[in-house]
């Protein structure tokens, strides 16, 4: 079968579509190499699975811990722990849709791909700009995209050997960042958004999805973000989710076209809070916002079925157990529910989430010139560490064998993933080309 078929038939299988072109995922995931990326993370495991990509074997010799399984420089950002109940801010990974127990190093090569497929995604976006500002600003060169991914790796490698030493313990996290780090201006940001903030009543997750301007306190009328439900699917709603929630729940809608790999899953989110917070604005600070969403098989276990036991749980079950493993202080509203003949995932909605795109850490002096893109590599590096380890929080052989392991194979490790990075430019190229034929017949 040649590639093209081959990505044919996994999208359609994975998407569960008869035809490319039906999805909105498709046509978004077209538009870019990294976005391609992003919504194709089965295809990448398949081709580990047929050894289409092929890994220094030691590196399989690491023991299994919980991994992203979808770990790429989009889910990286600050959260508040606990979900919307905490005011710690940190820099961490922020999503664990397709989590398991796997190979530490799918993480890390799929990491290093998506750094050469963010500068390839910046490229373009400063080239197709109509901002003279944006077309003017230094890149970050393909030279300094290997010595990120070095720096990325050196990062993971030196918090596991903190960890051995006994300088680094699993209930560490980055909460700080001086003025000249990259991040400190989406750090502060976030400080800003949450719960207490200077921009919490107007820039938080919160804040921006509520309207303000009529009581009952309810969602924003947005149909491009949101769908109003008849009464027979809003009330069962409530009544399946409400015994998951810490309140009381005041509003629901279904939330459209978010994300990218989970872009045609049905998602919705509950407004939860006191009764009395939906006839006064003022106490909408005790609200917060829970995503109710249907999941599915993690992306690398249509591939990988005999790594662990715990694997066959149902995949929302799954993704709570790996996430409160992954994260310091986990979500307090976390659960999973069967509903509708379906596993749906229940979790907060951080009100101080920021991310990253790539134009945030590939674009600009800060990044090209002053160390920054090395100074976000390395935070991603030493955050991924921190989640991997916490898989064994009874001992350190995970990090002692990383360290054996890992460090005698960085630069193949990097070589594989930005071939691999050529590859799935290759591949967007080939979807673009499905979707052309689609349009014609």
């Amino acid at each position: 079968m040649n590639r093209r078929s081959y990505i044919e038939l996994i999208l359609k299988d994975i998407d569960g579509v008869q035809s490319i072109g039906t999805l909105q995922k498709h046509l978004k995931m077209a538009t870019s190499p990294f976005l391609f990326l992003r919504g194709s993370a089965p295809l990448m495991y398949s081709d580990f699975s047929q050894d289409a990509i092929s890994l220094p074997a030691p590196l399989f010799e690491i023991p299994l811990t919980c991994i992203l399984g979808d770990c790429h420089t989009g889910n990286f950002g600050f959260i508040s722990e606990e979900g919307s109940h905490g005011d710690t801010i940190i820099f961490t990974p922020n999503d664990f849709d397709d989590a398991c127990v796997g190979h530490a190093a799918w993480d890390l090569f799929r990491f290093i791909t998506s750094l050469y497929l963010a500068r390839h995604h910046a490229t373009d976006l400063q080239m197709n700009s109509d901002d003279i500002k944006i077309r003017q600003k230094p890149l970050v060169s393909k030279e300094q995209v290997y010595e990120g991914a070095r720096a990325f790796l050196q990062s993971y490698l030196q918090a596991c050997k903190d960890s051995v030493d006994d300088r680094l313990t699993t209930q560490s996290a980055l909460s700080t960042f001086d003025n000249e780090h990259i991040l400190y201006k989406r750090w502060q940001k976030a400080l800003q958004r949450k719960a207490g903030g200077a921009a919490f009543k107007t820039n938080s997750t919160l804040a921006k999805e509520l309207d303000f301007d009529t009581l009952p306190l309810a969602f924003k009328d947005d149909e491009l973000r949101f769908r109003r439900l008849n009464s027979d699917l809003y009330n069962s709603l409530i009544e399946t989710f409400s015994p998951y929630v810490d309140d009381e729940i005041i509003d629901v809608v279904e939330r459209l076209s978010a994300g990218t790999g989970s872009h045609n899953l049905t998602r919705y989110y509950l407004l939860v809070g006191p009764q009395s917070a939906k006839l006064c604005e003022e106490e909408f600070h005790l609200c917060h916002i829970v995503e109710v969403k249907q999941q599915r098989l993690a992306a690398p276990l249509y591939y990988f079925t005999e790594l662990s036991a715990i694997n066959r749980l149902n995949a929302a079950h799954l993704t709570v157990n790996c996430q409160r493993k992954m994260q310091r202080r986990p979500d307090i509203v976390l659960d999973d529910v069967y509903w509708q003949d379906k596993h749906w995932l229940v979790r907060s909605r951080h009100h101080a989430r920021v991310g990253c795109e790539p134009e945030d850490f590939m674009l600009g002096k800060r990044a090209a010139i002053k160390n920054g893109f090395i100074q976000y590599a390395t935070s991603c590096g030493h955050t991924l560490a921190l989640a991997h380890m916490r898989g064994d929080r009874r001992s350190t052989l995970f990090q002692q064998a990383c360290v054996e392991k890992l460090s005698p194979h960085v630069d193949e490790l990097i070589t594989s993933a930005q071939n691999y990075a050529i590859m799935v430019q290759a591949d967007q190229e080939l979807l673009q080309s499905l979707l052309r034929d689609s349009q014609t017949q």
